[in-house]
């Protein structure tokens, strides 16, 4: 049996990880660009700390990240080297529209995407559009406070409409927002909110939560009525949650973790919000304020597919335990795990268990959009990284996913590791955490020639997909 013939295979990246070139091409500013590298990341991508401009103390890694915005056509070469079938990647919305709000969208911006669309064509392979993946302008920051306000469903309509016209002879299948569970963790990145004194941030991020489910559903709508064939998914940050112990209380709270990951992909596949959201939202006067619409709105445009990232699962105990890192989200430490040099779990099975988890509660086509391996790879003297434990983690994630779709009958469309090439980390701003099957020649103080080298593991990628996943 196997992986279906028509198995998307690829890999993924965001605009802001990997482009670069932040004052070129009439691009305007965003969120993404002031998250700067070092130890006050954290609390500027929680919005604990506003900072909504560049200042000598800090590098913003974000401003030339691997410099794909002038060497896009060597890397999608080299996707295409390795048989890409799909390359999952973002639009940069200040590209579009520098200040959110501009009535005409920049061409400079949309130019530079068509090009891009068109490398990929030349090589088969299809895009997989993110439309904000932890993209918001600084101007509808400082106008709105980003997501809180309702004012920005328009202004992101306004791009999802540009975006669906001008591409409709490239792209067919689209993702609303990037992890929109991080609103949670990391609400400056996810959403553009920075958090005033004694405010109330739950009930913040639950409105801004809701008005970003209200714009997807709109955008899905949008999307169906522009072009036929326009496939839209959901996209969260997904690992189940295990209970540490058979205690009935970690049984408890990894429930409780499971249902407020789900949260967002509940309301976006159903079409409304479930009843322990409601319940426990009202409980802490935090319900979202609605519109008389907004129901309406979410049941009539679900999305098609769910789609979700996956690089480990999570640890849930009900008393305080030794912490393990992964993904924004710290959890007990899993004695029955591996873990990375950045202190993330390595579960492969774990990737088995959310497929059909996940597949059993919506019934829907499912994408795998990122998973990989965060390293700190060495590199010989010619350049070339033999990155065998990349290898490792892929190909046990790969073989869980197999077993889940040949034995489980989950329904996948397709695979798209984390990353094609390195780039910058967005949890910690390193170019040192490397994912990339091509090593960049970057370095964490920004030094380096930008040279591609392609790793051990881009070979072992490359027969994977000519195989169709059958040798690993």
């Amino acid at each position: 049996m196997g992986f279906p013939v028509d198995f998307l295979w690829g890999g993924a990246s965001a605009a802001n990880q990997c482009e670069g070139g932040i004052f070129e091409g009439g691009r305007g500013p965003a969120n993404v660009d002031v998250c700067p590298a070092g130890p006050d990341r954290s609390e500027v991508i929680t919005g604990h700390r506003k900072m909504l401009r560049m200042d000598e103390a800090h590098r913003y890694p974000a401003a030339e990240a691997v410099d794909f915005y002038h060497r896009f056509r060597e890397d999608i070469r080299l996707m295409g080297e390795m048989g890409f079938k799909v390359y999952r990647m973002s639009i940069a919305w200040t590209r579009i529209f520098p200040t959110g709000e501009e009535e005409t969208p920049n061409e400079a911006g949309l130019q530079f995407y068509e090009q891009v669309f068109q490398e990929c064509r030349k090589y088969g392979i299809r895009p997989l559009v993110t439309i904000s993946h932890f993209d918001c302008p600084i101007h509808l920051i400082e106008k709105y406070g980003g997501w809180r306000d309702r004012r920005m469903i328009a202004c992101y309509l306004r791009l999802c409409r540009v975006l669906f016209v001008r591409y409709r002879e490239y792209v067919t299948h689209w993702l609303t927002f990037n992890e929109i569970n991080m609103i949670l963790h990391a609400p400056f990145m996810g959403a553009g909110l920075c958090f005033e004194e004694g405010e109330n941030e739950e009930q913040v991020k639950y409105q801004a939560a809701h008005h970003e489910l209200v714009a997807s559903a709109l955008a899905v709508k949008l999307a169906h009525e522009i072009h036929a064939e326009n496939k839209v998914g959901c996209m969260f940050a997904a690992g189940s949650a295990y209970p540490y112990s058979c205690s009935p209380e970690d049984v408890w709270e990894a429930l409780l973790t499971d249902q407020e990951n789900y949260f967002f992909a509940d309301v976006q596949a159903r079409g409304y919000y479930p009843s322990y959201a409601v319940r426990r939202l009202q409980k802490k006067g935090v319900y979202p304020v609605m519109e008389q619409e907004d129901e309406r709105i979410l049941r009539e445009y679900p999305v098609d597919f769910i789609s979700f990232s996956y690089y480990n699962s999570r640890c849930i105990a009900a008393k305080e335990q030794e912490t393990a890192e992964g993904n924004l989200f710290k959890s007990a430490k899993n004695p029955y795990l591996k873990f990375s040099e950045w202190g993330w779990p390595i579960d492969p099975l774990g990737l088995r268990t959310t497929l059909n988890q996940v597949y059993d509660r919506y019934q829907k086509p499912l994408f795998i959009v990122e998973n990989g391996l965060g390293a700190l790879d060495e590199p010989d003297d010619k350049g070339y990284v033999a990155d065998d434990y990349r290898i490792d983690y892929l190909r046990e994630h790969i073989r869980a996913m197999k077993a889940a779709v040949e034995e489980d009958g989950v329904e996948l469309l397709g695979y798209t590791s984390w990353a094609p090439i390195d780039l910058i980390s967005a949890s910690t701003g390193q170019m040192k955490k490397r994912y990339g099957f091509v090593y960049v020649d970057k370095q964490e103080d920004g030094s380096g020639t930008g040279r591609r080298i392609p790793k051990k593991s881009f070979y072992w990628y490359k027969r994977v997909i000519e195989t169709n996943g059958e040798e690993l």
